[in-house]
């Protein structure tokens, strides 16, 4: 758990979901789980959540990057 505890979604449904990382070779990934142990204290920069809507369980995705308009 971070130094502020740990990252919590709260679904519509009322669920609360705690963020995770993993880390496989050089490949980090991460997922929300019901269990806050070992939690992360924050959502990394670059990404945002995002409801799988066939599934309903929150999911990180990186950010769009908006382009810049040339006057």
């Amino acid at each position: 758990m971070g130094f502020f505890g740990a990252y919590e979604y709260k679904a519509k449904n009322g669920q609360k979901w705690y963020l995770h990382a993993r880390e496989k070779g050089k490949v980090r990934f991460y997922f929300f789980s019901k269990d806050s142990v070992d939690a992360l204290s924050d959502i990394p920069g670059g990404y945002e959540i995002f409801l799988n809507p066939r599934t309903g369980l929150p999911m990180l995705k990186k950010k769009e990057k908006k382009e810049k308009v040339k006057k």
